[in-house]
């Protein structure tokens, strides 16, 4: 399942659909990762990462934040090679990396706002929440999150209720190829969605386009 699916997923189940920054994105296109947040602040220096992985379990993701930093980077090549050791399945930043193409060629999916060649030229005090909790943009990650990325970015899914949202964002899935399927057989959108009757309705009693959707089992808005 996509990020878009657990999204349109995260809606219907009524649960706040909470998005990584879109200036985060990965450095690999066709990377699709899931896993436990694993997440940690940066202050300058590396040990904060060690001693994350110290805590860390096989097929987490290491969530870093640098607090949307542009003037220096806080992950490379090193630090990837002994996440991927670790086992954990990516590494996500709010921030930037360097060592581009040794992080290429080490595969280990990750995902970030750019990189830059310099390091961090500061050592601050380590926050109190530094091995509990990061943010990504304005969302607070814990423990507690599943992290999704790929392509189109990266969702944060409350791990107690992973089961339904999964679920539900399989039916979406599954919905939205089957439109698919029906399209490139001849049937447009407009023909499943009956949207000239859509448009009668809408007159006389005001319906939203999603609720005829829902009664359709439609999957285009959500």
């Amino acid at each position: 399942m996509s990020t878009a699916h657990v999204a349109d997923a995260l809606v219907r189940v009524g649960s706040p659909v909470r998005c990584a920054p879109p200036s985060i994105r990965p450095l690999v296109l066709g990377h699709r990762v899931v896993g436990p947040a694993r997440p940690v602040r940066h202050s300058g220096s590396v040990d904060v990462f060690l001693e994350a992985l110290e805590r860390a379990g096989p097929g987490e993701v290491l969530v870093v934040d640098n607090g949307g930093r542009d003037d220096e980077a806080c992950v490379g090549d090193l630090m990837a090679l002994e996440v991927a050791e670790a086992g954990l399945a990516a590494i996500v930043i709010w921030g930037l990396h360097r060592d581009s193409a040794e992080l290429r060629e080490i595969g280990l999916p990750v995902f970030s706002a750019g990189s830059l060649p310099t390091g961090p030229l500061r050592l601050d005090p380590q926050h109190p929440e530094a091995l509990e909790s990061a943010r990504l943009g304005e969302h607070l990650v814990t423990g507690d999150d599943l992290v999704l990325a790929d392509d189109d970015g990266v969702v944060l899914v409350p791990r107690s209720g992973a089961a339904e949202v999964a679920t539900v964002a399989a039916g979406v899935r599954d919905t939205e190829r089957a439109q698919a399927e029906r399209m490139r057989a001849g049937t447009s959108l407009r023909e499943q969605t009956r949207f000239g009757a859509y448009l009668d309705e809408r007159s006389r009693t005001g319906i939203t386009f999603r609720q005829h959707l829902r009664r359709l089992g439609g999957a285009i808005e959500e």
